[in-house]
């Protein structure tokens, strides 16, 4: 089993899943209902505190989310 992650790095990868549904305009679709909140519950995070990441690193999490590497 791998090292567990921290709150940072699990906040991060919630919220690029979270963004990459975002700015395709498919928070409210199926898939997205389906995934993200098994994600956060294996995550164990609640979605303010990904909204709340969202907001302070936006512009990483965004480039992250249209597959850019980090600069």
């Amino acid at each position: 089993m791998g090292k567990p992650k921290g709150l940072k790095d699990r906040l991060f990868g919630a919220a690029v899943l979270k963004m990459s549904f975002r700015l395709r305009g498919d928070e409210l679709s199926p898939a997205f209902k389906g995934i993200y909140p098994g994600v956060l519950r294996d995550l164990e995070l609640e979605d303010e505190a990904v909204e709340k990441y969202i907001q302070e690193h936006r512009g990483a999490v965004e480039a992250a989310a249209r597959g850019k590497p980090p600069a």
